[in-house]
């Protein structure tokens, strides 16, 4: 969604078409809770408050913001990986009842129960 967000020519291609096609699947997109909050933070710093309130604006009209709790929480510190909010990540999406994670970082997720593809990865699959 930051390479979107913000233009990055090199990786906007796919993770642009990745959107698109989420905003004719509603019902198949789900974003992290704590995703919501780190892009606003990133693209406030990045461009500004409005900008940001735009684009999510924008993005919670076909996606679902899939909730966490405490136990939520507790699984994904279990969790053998590297990186706490990509374990978010997965938590998120073992909640959403996600097939994928969509990341252009599919290392850093090698461990989740729930298999990471890169935007471009996940578009040879449709």
């Amino acid at each position: 969604m930051m390479d979107v967000a913000l233009g990055r020519a090199r990786f906007g291609p796919d993770s642009r078409a990745v959107l698109e096609w989420c905003q004719h699947q509603p019902q198949a997109t789900i974003v992290a809770w704590h995703t919501v909050s780190n892009l606003f933070y990133l693209l406030s710093a990045a461009r500004s408050a409005g900008f940001a309130r735009e684009f999510l604006g924008g993005l919670l009209k076909f996606a679902a913001v899939a909730s966490g709790n405490t136990e939520s929480v507790r699984h994904a510190l279990s969790m053998r990986m590297r990186d706490f909010e990509d374990a978010l990540q997965v938590e998120a999406a073992i909640t959403g009842d996600a097939s994928f994670i969509v990341t252009r970082n599919v290392a850093d997720y090698r461990d989740s129960s729930i298999p990471p593809l890169t935007p471009a990865a996940f578009l040879k699959r449709l």
